[in-house]
């Protein structure tokens, strides 16, 4: 996707300009401060593309693992028992406080994307574009991803700010998914399909995009029938399909391909330009990597109990593994297991990855669509066994929510997940105990604010429990 990596250092110089440097990062006023000057060098599509261009921030590589994975019961911290990975070992332990340098920066990177993207949105509408097809199809990529990035604060923190009401005041969740929900469907009626974009744009929100996140979106607000008729848009829109073999979807060869509904792309006119050591993190400690988010025993019991090797293999790297594309992981690594989902066949560790990060698949709509079926009691099952025959499972006739809960797990271990399946599905206190941890009921279901939060906007209140 060369639009992404075109100009980029140029775009984040810009946009530091323009709020990088206030420490006031949910003043969306403040950072709305760009000169008309700018507008003679900058068009509204570069605007845009660094929008984009921020999800390859170290924070994705690093801070977003420990919030995402190392938290649940799909991993554990990695790398060597001395290095902590600064809070990695307090968030796999479920003792992380209010200081926890991993949430903290979540909740600045997303912020901060949020307000690049209003800026973008800001920028595109007053330039003076000429072709309102393109206008709006701009101004829908941005607040594709402005609605991406409250989605992650609002599941994570719950009632958030909205930084066009009010900087230090929390909205109520409610007002917060209405919000994202006008910026998704603003996003629907404005972008094209995939196949409308040229292969030079291929990684770009598109139609399908918004409607599988809107979908999503549904779920977690228990809005059971919007989210089965935005999964079945997405279903029938004939733009997506599940690619044949499961041990191909993290390899360079299936980016953007026909299961993508978006990826950070990584790929550009700078080779292995992508998310700042995504890989290298991941990657076999004492080989290529730190091995920080490592497979627990307990997936990996999971994947045994389901007789899912398929899955399993594609999943998780083992020591003295031969790779499929020939490399001979070592016999005697730090941990005996790592993702393999992150791997990297191209680097070999080097510090930006080349490898496209999945965020949304085909296969998951399908899982939204069966789980909200089971809600609805509508037909589960054949969307649930489209995805377990992919990897050669039996059909299951009639699914429960344990059992498309189940499917989620397996598929979709590593994509970041998992944690907010567990609180959104109330078996967080359950799972956790059953992998050593204590989750405290009225607690852990939201991050604590930051500290740093607090101490800017101290009329700022805390989550229950912290």
């Amino acid at each position: 996707m060369k639009i992404i990596t075109k100009n980029i250092v140029f775009l984040f110089a810009l946009l530091f300009i323009v709020s990088g440097c206030n420490e006031d990062f949910l003043d969306v006023d403040k950072m709305d401060e760009y000169e008309v000057a700018d507008s003679e060098t900058v068009t509204p599509e570069q605007m845009v593309n660094g929008v984009y261009g921020y999800l390859t921030d170290w924070t994705y590589a690093f801070s977003y693992l420990g919030v995402t994975e190392i938290i649940s019961d799909n991993a554990d911290k990695g790398s060597s028992s001395t290095d902590t990975g600064a809070d990695k070992d307090v968030l796999d332990e479920l003792t992380f406080t209010t200081s926890a340098g991993s949430i903290l920066a979540v909740w600045q990177t997303w912020y901060k994307t949020i307000g690049r993207a209003t800026i973008a949105i800001n920028y595109t509408e007053n330039y003076g574009l000429t072709d309102d097809s393109y206008k709006e199809r701009l101004i829908g990529e941005a607040k594709f991803l402005r609605a991406l990035h409250y989605f992650w604060l609002v599941r994570s923190f719950g009632a958030i700010p909205l930084q066009h009401i009010d900087y230090t005041e929390r909205q109520p969740v409610a007002e917060v998914y209405a919000f994202i929900e006008q910026d998704l469907q603003d996003a629907i009626d404005a972008l094209p399909v995939k196949s409308g974009y040229d292969a030079d744009n291929l990684g770009r929100a598109t139609k399908g995009a918004a409607q599988a996140l809107l979908s999503k979106v549904y779920l977690y607000e228990e809005n059971y029938q919007a989210a089965y008729d935005m999964a079945n848009s997405v279903i029938s829109s004939g733009e997506y399909s599940l690619e044949s073999d499961y041990a191909t979807l993290w390899r360079e060869s299936t980016e953007n391909g026909v299961e993508s509904i978006f990826e950070v792309q990584a790929r550009g006119e700078v080779v292995a330009h992508g998310v700042q050591q995504y890989s290298q993190t991941q990657g076999v400690r004492g080989q290529f990597g730190w091995g920080f988010n490592v497979p627990s025993q307990n997936l990996l019991d999971a994947f045994n109990d389901a007789g899912d090797d398929i899955r399993r293999d594609a999943t998780i790297i083992f020591a003295g593994e031969l790779m499929w594309d020939g490399t001979q992981i070592i016999s005697n690594p730090e941990n005996p297991m790592y993702n393999e989902k992150a791997y990297s066949s191209a680097n070999g560790g080097s510090g930006d990855t080349d490898k496209n990060i999945r965020m949304i698949r085909y296969a998951e709509v399908l899982l939204i669509k069966a789980e909200a079926a089971v809600q609805l009691g509508l037909d589960a099952a054949t969307p649930l066994n489209q995805v377990r025959s992919r990897v050669g499972l039996s059909d299951i006739t009639s699914p429960d929510l344990q059992d498309v809960w189940n499917e989620r797990r397996l598929e979709l271990a590593f994509e970041h997940d998992r944690w907010f399946d567990l609180i959104r599905t109330g078996q967080a206190p359950s799972a956790m105990a059953a992998d050593g941890k204590t989750f405290v009921t009225g607690k852990h279901e939201l991050f604590p604010i930051p500290n740093n939060q607090l101490t800017q906007t101290p009329e700022m209140e805390q989550n229950p429990g912290w």
